[in-house]
Parts: C-alpha cells; structure tokens; sequence
C-alpha cells in the first residue's frame, strides 16, 4: 500500500490526514517513484487554505520530491529502475511514499551529489536560479535585499547572490536566525521586531536604496520594499505569508520596476526546467547548505504548523518509511 497525505476540505495543517491507496501500474510514459524525501514549500500552505485553488477535494498537495525509480509505463525510455530522480512542478500530489509521474518531469540526479543535498532544496534552488539570473541579472558591485534571508529559500539566495558579486541585506526574525543566514555569507542583517527596515536599507545604502529586493513577505511589506529599491531598481514579489497584497498605488512604481514570477510557470518550459535544475547542481557543487529539517511523511501537520509559525530554518523535508505497508 502508498502510504499519502490527503487534504480533505480547505483549512489549517488539521486538514491534512494520513491514508493508505492502492498505487496502479505506471501508464504509458509514466514511470513509477520511491519517494525518499518530499518537499515541504511554501505553495503546499498556499493550496492547503485555498490561496491558489486546487481544483478537486480531496487532494494530495505537494510539488516536488526525490527518489528512486522502482517501475517504468510503456514507452518510457531515458530511465531504468534503480535511477535517482529529482522533480519539481505540477501536478501536485508529491505528498506520498510512492507516487506514477510523467518522465518528462523527472531530472536524475547526478552521481557527484548526493539525493539528500537535492531533498527539500530543489525548488527553491530553481527559484533562486529565476530571480537572481533570469529576473534580477544580479552582477558584481550591486546591492540585494532578501526578506526571510533565514528560511530556505533566504538561505540560498543569500549564498547565490554573493556568488554573483553582489552585497546582500537580509530581514532576520532573531539573532539566533541572522547566524544562519550570515553563515551563507549575509552582509547585513536587520532585525525587522527591532528595526525598521525600509529605514535600514536607505540607512545602509546612504540613501540611494538596494538595486534589487525580493519580497516573499506580501502584506504592506511589498511597498516598503518598493520603497526601499534605488530609481530604476527591480522588486520581485513571490509570496505572501504576511496576507494578501493590498491593492497597489501605481505611483510607487514611477521610476521603479516590480516583477511577481512563478518558478511553477517557469519550469512547464522543458528548456527552462532543465537549465534552472543544472544552475542549482552547478551551485551545491560549491557550496554547503544545512541539512534539511525533516519530519516522518505521518508529521505532516507538524511541518506545516512549525513552517507557518516560523519555528523552522532552511530546507523542509517529509522522509517516508522504509516500506510501503500501513504501520
């Protein structure tokens, strides 16, 4: 039996419940995944309240995981049992100890790293990859803000913009935080309960404001990052933890760009999803990350709850059990 994480009604991490399901033959060009280590984002809170709709209750949520190929569906060919596989897209449904997913979407995992470098991380790293190459084109000599430079996608951010040159300013929830994030090569930190931090970014960049700040905050954060971004400087918007974004007065965007991309977009391009996907190998090549928090795929709720309460840093994973059979 799979073992999966089934979202019943839209609501809290209480709507998440564990259940067994008989998993069918893999169909014509679909190949068949052990899910080791799945994933915990941002959009899977997103789906679970209704933020971004899925379209049918019940539902299994969940966008990206990593694994092994355990059986192939008919004109599958690229892949063989035993392959360690990557993938991050939708459909969703990557909340389970086993899961039939197109070939299309897989991305196998190259020998010089390991799968537990990849778990939890795969997303973001694509996500890091779009906003600083793709949006941002962050170069030597320019000035970067990072909301949440702590969590797992600040983390990353943080490091990849310093590979580009770049001097990093991060929001930090506490201190003990800012050291991880300053152990990823952070600049400066601003503890946003302490400080005000479109007041320490014109503070830091002797007023001329940060080239480029990316905001996965929402809420009245997104005008004070506007506002904290130099004439002509670009500001990404890619959540909203804080609550929805208020309607915008186009005035503070006189002289100013503001972006808001999806990396879920961005990868249903094959070219796209594979470049993003090999920037990121090419970056953990160099670069140490911690080790992802992880929590048994049944802790589901706790993942949720402990990412939405900001109990957590870096990477977030649901490890599955070692077999497939109802506990």
């Amino acid at each position: 039996m799979t073992r999966i994480i089934e979202l019943s009604q839209i609501g809290g991490p209480e709507c998440l419940q564990e259940c067994a399901i008989n998993l069918p033959a893999p169909a014509v060009g679909e190949v068949r995944i052990d899910q080791n280590r799945i994933g915990v984002n941002f959009v899977d809170i997103y789906h679970r309240v209704g933020l971004y709709p899925l379209q049918e209750k019940p539902a299994i949520i969940g966008v990206e995981a990593v694994g092994t190929v355990t059986g192939t569906g008919p004109d599958v060919t690229g892949f063989a049992i035993g392959n360690k596989v990557a993938y991050a897209g939708f459909p969703a449904g990557s909340y389970a100890s086993e899961r039939n997913i197109s070939a299309s979407q897989l991305i196998k995992i190259p020998d010089d790293l390991h799968p537990d470098q990849i778990a939890g991380s795969f997303l973001r790293g694509m996500t890091a990859y779009l906003l600083l190459e793709q949006i941002g084109r962050v170069s030597p000599g320019q000035t970067v803000l990072i909301h949440a430079a702590a969590g797992g996608l600040g983390q990353i951010l943080v490091r990849w913009a310093k590979h580009l040159g770049a001097t990093t300013i991060g929001t930090i929830g506490s201190s003990d935080k800012a050291l991880a994030a300053r152990a990823q090569g952070l600049d400066h930190a601003i503890l946003y309960r302490e400080q005000d931090f479109e007041t320490a970014v014109m503070d830091l960049t002797s007023g001329r404001g940060v080239d480029y700040a990316i905001d996965g905050i929402g809420g009245d954060n997104l005008t004070k990052s506007l506002n904290a971004t130099r004439p002509f400087g670009i500001t990404a918007t890619i959540g909203q933890v804080a609550g929805d974004i208020p309607p915008l007065d186009l005035r503070h965007l006189t002289n100013r760009f503001l972006a808001r991309p999806s990396i879920l977009t961005y990868v249903t391009d094959t070219e796209n999803y594979h470049r993003a996907a090999h920037a990121w190998f090419n970056i953990l090549r160099q670069y140490e990350f911690p080790a992802a928090t992880e929590y048994p795929l049944s802790e589901a709720t706790r993942a949720h709850a402990d990412l939405e309460a900001g109990r957590t840093s870096g990477a977030i994973t649901l490890v599955t059990p070692d077999d497939n059979t109802p506990k």
